[in-house]
């Protein structure tokens, strides 16, 4: 797991950094810290929530100048619990100064991730919460396991500048040491706790629900067949056998620091505590002219809101990447686990709240997969046949938050596409019930149930197709006039122009099927805008009903598609800290100004989401949910970008130029 390094030691297993947008080092974390620690801002109590890159102005051209490098700065978003106070730093590293510091009132912090062990132990000292466990008969409370969720909105408060910062963990207790916790909720059991003072503010106890009778166990390392598990399975298959991934040669990628080459496309890696993964400067080669598509993509905001109206789940609607961090979420990943194939890593570097940098070990993975037909024709004539095989470049980290795994993928394709896929794996949040599950879940195992929920997550793309001067297009398939549609058959495209941020929040049309085009200020062969085409998937309507505690607070779940006009300043879906405020934060806020969106600089927000009504199958261990986008060319080139791919070889004859046998 993670590991703390010391101060000036060269984190990350990359060289020191030598291009203006490579993460931080494990050294100028802490270097980040102690130039605020120095400085007359910096008190006992601060704390430090995010030590991040400062990313420089974007240039123009957006290619930095390599003669005129700009100054290695950090971000740094720091906490002091005594003064209920966010401040943001920009510190400059090269000349040790605190550029400018900024107070943020009336706003709380995500959690600051080193503490929240703590909470557990102090909670199980609490007599309140003892007194509790004691009703349902549990008598060894260290089987118990406390999850700090965050609290979501408590509620009007007269002086919000100096409320805590809260958190309520949840309670579950394990049938032995080491299995499988959630197997056993304590429902009805709610702690409220402040995370400022680090104590129990309450304990509230709606009533006794029995725990639920089997231990749930997914690991073949516990007895299966014991009577109180009674797992899917009775036993490990025997007719697996090996599936070995080999590139005698080496993969096709090339590494240089945080720049990657692969096939045609070149981009750059970066990682940081809130967004973890981040894909930079994407372009493409064609023809030998480097051609950009994106200049930065990252997951922007993730929530998820619970339908169910139980004392213990109202209230969870956890936005786990401002709320929690991705970054600070992400697993150390293992070949032949989590990764096949020839695999080369990425370390993530974040930091605890003292400012101690901290390496995440494998956090990002970058292979190749063999991705079956990328194109084939057979002439039947002649009986020539060409066929090429389709590969695609993988990068991709995985975060567990507490009882959830989120996956998260970028694929490059040989034909110029840009796939984006979630996969949602990992453990229910799980209820316990007595006799009949709740209306609002399904049970899954006896006496436990699976609230019914949704996942929706945002995706920021800083388009530059063919460079900064984009447009983006609504394009629906409308049906023609019955007048000049005297066979009822035809069907035309028509595209209209997202104006201005007025326009810029955008609804699906299923009658339609609507999709987007992002279009640059440069034509084709044909005299079309050179363009890519942003395919939806995966879009869900959501239930966070208006009136809710939730719904202003993700109002970006309400649109799949969102268009504004570039801000460096605007970079996170629901706003830069949503934590228990009300508030309408991020999009609708990003929009007011209504700027110009026609031939610009756009950023381009897709949310993608999962109506989840839990199935039995879906415990102990939920199999792997896929969703996600594609961003597809269209126009951007002049035919098959992949018609160059080289035939593969067979095992009889030669992928392209052979006959077609009969059977």
């Amino acid at each position: 797991m993670a590991v703390d390094i010391a101060m000036g030691e060269q984190l990350g297993g990359h060289a020191a950094a030598a291009h203006p947008l490579d993460p931080l080092s494990g050294s100028e974390v802490e270097r980040a810290a102690a130039i605020i620690k120095a400085s007359g801002h910096a008190t006992e109590t601060l704390r430090f929530v995010v030590i991040s890159l400062e990313e420089p102005p974007k240039p123009a051209t957006l290619a930095f100048d390599p003669l005129a490098v700009p100054a290695r700065k950090a971000f740094a978003v720091s906490y002091d619990p005594a003064r209920k106070l966010i401040c943001e730093a920009v510190v400059n590293l090269d000349t040790a100064e605190v550029e400018s510091w900024t107070p943020v009132p009336g706003r709380f912090p995500a959690f600051l991730s080193d503490t929240l062990t703590e909470v557990g132990e102090i909670v199980r000292k609490d007599p309140r919460w003892r007194e509790g466990m004691r009703k349902r008969g549990v008598t060894d409370l260290e089987l118990c396991m406390i999850d700090p969720w965050p609290a979501g909105y408590v509620g009007p408060q007269e002086h919000y500048d100096n409320s805590p910062t809260v958190c309520r963990p949840l309670t579950f207790v394990r049938s032995a040491p080491g299995e499988h916790g959630y197997a056993r909720p304590v429902e009805g059991l709610i702690v409220t706790f402040d995370l400022d003072g680090m104590r129990v503010i309450d304990v509230e106890d709606h009533g006794v629900v029995p725990l639920p009778p089997q231990a749930g166990n997914y690991s073949a390392k516990y007895d299966m067949f014991s009577p109180d598990n009674r797992p899917a399975f009775t036993g490990l298959r025997d007719d697996v056998k090996n599936i070995v991934i080999t590139q005698p040669d080496g993969p096709s990628f090339t590494v240089d620091g945080y720049a990657v080459a692969w096939q045609k496309w070149a981009f750059r890696v970066g990682f940081n505590p809130r967004e973890g993964l981040v894909l930079h400067t994407i372009s493409y080669n064609d023809k030998g002219v480097e051609r950009p598509v994106m200049y930065r993509a990252a997951l922007s905001e993730m929530v998820v809101p619970y339908g169910d109206t139980a004392p213990t789940h109202w209230n969870k609607n956890v936005f786990d990447m401002g709320e929690l961090g991705m970054g600070v979420s992400a697993n150390p990943l293992t070949l032949g686990c989590d990764c096949l194939g020839e695999i080369f890593y990425f370390d993530g570097i974040v930091n605890d709240s003292l400012g101690n940098a901290v390496v995440i070990p494998n956090a990002v993975c970058m292979h190749e997969e063999d991705y079956g037909i990328a194109w084939k024709h057979t002439d039947f004539r002649t009986q020539e046949v060409e066929v090429r095989r389709s590969r695609r470049l993988v990068m991709s980290m995985i975060c567990t938050v507490g009882n959830y795994e989120y996956g998260f993928f970028w694929y490059l394709y040989t034909d110029g596409s840009i796939e984006f896929e979630v996969k949602l794996t990992g453990v229910l949040t799980t209820g316990a019930f007595a006799s009949v599950p709740p209306k609002y879940g399904v049970a899954v195992a006896p006496g436990i149930y699976g609230p019914n929920h949704q996942h929706f997550f945002n995706v920021r793309m800083d388009m530059a197709v063919d460079g900064p001067n984009n447009s983006v297009y609504e394009v629906d398939s409308i049906v023609e006039d019955d007048e000049r549609n005297p066979y009822r058959n035809a069907w035309y495209t028509r595209a209209t122009l997202v104006k201005s941020e007025s326009e810029g929040a955008r609804a699906w049309n299923w009658d339609t099927n609507r999709y987007w085009t992002i279009a640059s200020d440069k034509t084709n062969e044909l005299g079309e805008k050179t363009a890519y085409k942003l395919e939806p998937r995966g879009v869900v309507k959501p239930f966070v009903q208006q009136g809710s505690y939730i719904y202003d607070r993700a109002r970006f779940v309400q649109k799949p598609v969102w268009v504004t006009r570039y801000d460096p300043r605007e970079k996170y879906a629901a706003g830069d800290y949503m934590a228990q405020s009300p508030d309408v934060q991020g999009l609708p806020v990003y929009l007011e100004d209504d700027a110009d969106l026609e031939n610009t600089d756009v950023v381009l927000w897709y949310t993608v989401g999962t109506h989840h009504i839990p199935r039995p199958e879906d415990w102990p261990v939920m199999p792997c949910a896929y969703i996600g986008f594609h961003l597809k060319p269209a126009g951007f080139f002049d035919g098959n970008p992949a018609l160059d791919l080289p035939p593969s070889t067979a095992a009889s004859d030669h992928c392209g130029h052979h006959e077609q046998h009969g059977h």
